[in-house]
């Protein structure tokens, strides 16, 4: 979906999104990591790919993964967060790197929340 970012807090140094579903089977299931996103963002259009650096997702792979849920109903979070800093991270970093990252550095965040199911 379209995402639209207001509100970032005036010290506010780069964005940070993070698509994740946490009704997978496994636990939480990470579709997208994209950090060092310009904090005048004003939102990401639906099948674009924001300005920043991309990490590793759960699908092993850097971008963005669709939902593909293997039975009944899956929340799919789309999470912004405002960071006081520019992350050191290098392309293809993974989500337990971002969070250590990111851990006192959140001025801000937002989320969007939308629910998908495979048809049968």
């Amino acid at each position: 979906p379209p995402l639209q970012i207001s509100d970032v807090p005036s010290g506010a140094k780069s964005l940070v999104l993070i698509v994740d579903d946490p009704d997978a089977p496994s636990g939480l299931f990470t579709h997208w990591m994209v950090w060092n996103i310009s904090p005048q963002s004003s939102g990401v259009a639906e099948g674009s790919t924001p300005k920043g650096v991309q990490g590793t997702n759960d699908f092993g792979k850097s971008g963005y993964g669709g939902p593909c849920p293997p039975s009944g109903t899956h929340r799919y979070y789309f999470k912004i967060f405002a960071l006081d800093r520019e992350l050191d991270l290098p392309f293809g970093a993974k989500r337990g790197q971002l969070d250590a990252a990111i851990k006192n550095h959140v001025l801000a965040q937002g989320e969007l929340i939308g629910r998908y199911f495979r048809k049968k």
